[in-house]
């Protein structure tokens, strides 16, 4: 910051002070046990071994750990270990200091945090990989033994996110992008709930900066409207519950930035068709945990007397707690104005864990009741995919998200005990759930004492059994019937563990042969070797031989010894070769030969009559206008992705040092592909209507239209060759005007 450098020596040292003695008054009015002596000691010795360093905002970079240290006691509810470590975090990376000398100052658990938090280089994942994948996975082995290190990360990673402005763009996109995708699922499955939603909705700011700007605004216009709909909407209720004697709070809640954005996007709807803005939640006082249950249905009775219930959107997490902890009642009524609006019933302790999550348990000293054995068994399950990680990092990371984003069922087994799964769950999961080897061996279901088999989905309240036989194989297929990381991570393992013997055989039988036929046993020939015989890696290769699969024979001496005379070619000679022949998998568009690009500038995508120097990824097929990235290939060129593509979210989470920063810098003649999917009311004569306004009104070139009709509705899917995304807009907006047409959108 700006204002830091013109502040002198004691007035920066007076601004950390004051910063400090604030997180010192927040931890003196928590509940938790006075400890002020070591919390000053960790201060003073982060203080000197940060002296004199700045982080790249230009404030000094003390105020960094203890903003963690702030938020670890004030928003989350830790108390004096944390905010201990939360304040030596970086202190092992950033200095010569090392963690046996945290230990050797403050103890054992706070060295144990501080190692945990402290972010390392390189990882197993390769060098093509982020080291953002090893460093979770290393938080992650650590937080199964301490949950204060990912609470502690959190804080760290808010902190991160909330002085992002100080980062170059693509700095921004690729912690943005692994915040979204990484840490915010996170956030919610430990019940974090308030951090989720900033981390969410700051991480959207930065990617979509217009669009958040846009809703924040219309947000801001639609206020008094609102206003006087929910006070007509609550006062009737708060009238009621005050007559019943109730201490209570009544609020209404309005829905995230990034959550309106979300609905637009999946619904296709604007700003204005947004009808649940806003949900109503009342907070009531009560001493006596026992009672928490009746005072909420008390207060449900009241409401559903007064509005009309919507009977399939009642959602009790009283009864059964998420796996996140949350508990509340959650009821849909029939508003004045004759939308939907939501209630939330809560008492005090179930709001401060909604907001807080597992660390307000501690402060209600629930112990290791319901709600933390359903954690300690999620992070067992972690713990599995953590032990058995997936060779490259993009796979690990899409495994470990599978367990955080999941909404819950509960079923049965015929001893009555309870199994949390994740919504979608087969039988096949919950047999993996219960056991590697009732997995491996399972041959089908009974669900309420029907015989199933083992790729039906289970539903909530099922009873389930799980049949087995000793004479069952286990097939890889099998993992296309399952939801859970778990059952997959146990899956592969256990057939990695059948397939060994064959591999191992295989792997003898290779070597003898290229011995024999004086070929070297090296990365280029087995290339060669999988790229004939279309096979993923060595161990495929080697299994497929000693299952008699394939042969090795005399055709295959050619082409390998061709391969092992290939002499290896650096970076510089590869990027050459590029502008001598055509890149097998390039688009068209491709640049004939890329000159390096720099990550840390934003890269200008131009597009003439000379062609273009970007190339459109086929998940999301981007045009002019649209949020865009980069992401530099194997090959130096840049493939672009819209920010929200979940190809885009997995590269900045893995590959975060090959994301770059992009500016559209075309010429309006160039014509780039969109998709466009109207819904409406079929007539006679609407098609030529709409076929009509394209090609000759807007003078738009369509290149493919296919459409279906029935039941008086019609579905059509059209291609447009167009130059940018405002014209995609407009002619959506054209089409919608249309009588009878009741959607019309672009489909990325």
């Amino acid at each position: 910051m700006d204002q830091n450098s013109k502040l002198t020596s004691a007035d920066e040292d007076r601004m950390i002070d004051n910063a400090f003695q604030d997180v010192l008054k927040g931890y003196l009015s928590s509940n938790h046990r006075k400890k002020v002596d070591i919390i000053e000691r960790a201060y003073k010795f982060a203080r000197d071994a940060h002296k004199g360093v700045r982080r790249r905002s230009g404030e000094p970079y003390i105020l960094h750990p203890i903003a963690v240290a702030k938020i670890a006691n004030q928003e989350i509810g830790l108390g004096s270990t944390s905010i201990c470590a939360a304040l030596l975090h970086d202190v092992v990376e950033d200095t010569d200091y090392t963690v046996e000398d945290i230990e050797a100052h403050f103890g054992k658990k706070i060295a144990q945090l501080v190692a945990g938090l402290t972010k390392i280089s390189g990882g197993i994942f390769g060098d093509k990989a982020s080291a953002q994948a090893e460093n979770f996975r290393k938080l992650l082995l650590t937080m199964s033994e301490d949950i204060r290190v990912v609470l502690l990360k959190m804080a760290d990673r808010l902190h991160n996110m909330r002085t992002l402005d100080s980062m170059s763009p693509n700095k921004q996109y690729k912690i943005a992008g692994e915040t979204l995708y990484i840490y915010a699922p996170l956030a919610h499955r430990l019940g974090l709930f308030a951090i989720k939603t900033e981390l969410e909705d700051l991480s959207f700011k930065y990617e979509h900066p217009v669009a958040y700007a846009r809703i924040s605004e219309q947000i801001k216009a639609s206020q008094q409207r609102r206003s006087a709909v929910y006070n007509d909407f609550s006062h009737p209720i708060t009238q009621r519950l005050a007559d019943m004697g109730l201490k209570f709070d009544a609020k209404a809640r309005l829905k995230s930035v990034y959550s309106i954005w979300r609905k637009m996007e999946t619904k296709h709807i604007p700003f204005e068709e947004v009808y649940d803005l806003y949900a109503m939640r009342i907070i009531f006082e009560c001493d006596d945990p026992a009672r928490e249950k009746q005072i909420c249905w008390q207060i449900y009775s009241a409401i559903t007397d007064l509005y009309r219930l919507h009977p399939e959107r009642t959602r009790d997490w009283i009864s059964n707690p998420k796996a996140n902890g949350y508990q509340a009642l959650h009821l849909t009524v029939m508003g004045p104005d004759g939308n939907w609006i939501e209630v939330q019933i809560r008492s005090e302790r179930m709001d401060e864990i909604a907001e807080k999550g597992f660390a307000a348990h501690w402060k209600y000293k629930i112990g290791d009741g319901d709600e933390e054995s359903e954690l300690n068994a999620w992070l067992k399950t972690i713990k599995d995919i953590l032990d058995n990680p997936e060779p490259n990092a993009m796979d690990f990371l899409s495994t470990l998200k599978l367990n955080l984003f999941a909404t819950e069922i509960v079923v049965f087994t015929p001893s009555g005990e309870l199994v949390t799964l994740p919504s979608g769950a087969t039988v096949l999961d919950l047999a993996f759930e219960l056991h590697s080897e009732i997995g491996m061996h399972s041959i089908a279901g009974k669900v309420n004492h029907k015989l199933v088999p083992l790729q039906t989905e289970l539903k909530s309240g099922d009873q389930v059994e799980v049949l087995t036989s000793k004479t069952q194989v286990a097939l890889p297929e099998w993992e296309n019937f399952m939801v859970t990381a778990k059952a997959r991570t146990r899956l592969r393992k256990g057939l990695r563990a059948m397939r060994q013997p064959v591999v191992v055989k295989g792997g003898e039988m290779l070597s003898t042969w290229l011995i024999d036929n004086d070929l070297p046993d090296n990365n280029k020939v087995i290339t060669k070797l999988q790229g004939i015989f279309h096979v993923a890696n060595r161990d495929d290769l080697c299994y497929a031989l000693g299952a008699d699969e394939i042969v090795l024979g005399d055709f295959l001496l050619k082409p390998l010894r061709k391969a092992a005379g290939i002499e290896e070619k650096g970076i510089l000679s590869k990027l050459i070769t590029i502008g001598k022949k055509v890149v097998p998998g390039t688009a068209k568009s491709a640049p004939a030969a890329p000159d390096p690009v720099n990550p840390k500038k934003i890269y200008k995508l131009r597009s003439d009559a000379e062609g273009t120097n970007f190339r459109i990824s086929d998940c999301c097929n981007p045009i002019p206008g649209d949020d865009v990235m980069g992401f530099i290939s194997d090959d130096g060129s840049v493939e672009i992705h819209r920010l929200d593509c979940p190809e885009a979210q997995i590269l900045k989470a893995t590959y975060g040092s090959r994301i770059v920063a992009t500016e559209w810098d075309t010429d309006g003649e160039q014509r780039f592909l969109a998709h466009i999917h109207i819904e409406g009311l079929d007539r006679h004569g609407i098609l030529q209507e709409i076929t009509h306004l394209i090609s000759t009104h807007l003078g738009i070139d369509m290149r493919k239209l296919e459409i279906e009709a029935s039941d008086k509705v019609f579905h059509a899917d059209l291609w447009v060759r167009v130059s940018d995304a405002d014209v995609v807009n407009d002619l959506c907006a054209r089409t919608k005007s249309i009588q009878g047409v009741t959607l019309a959108t672009r489909i990325h």
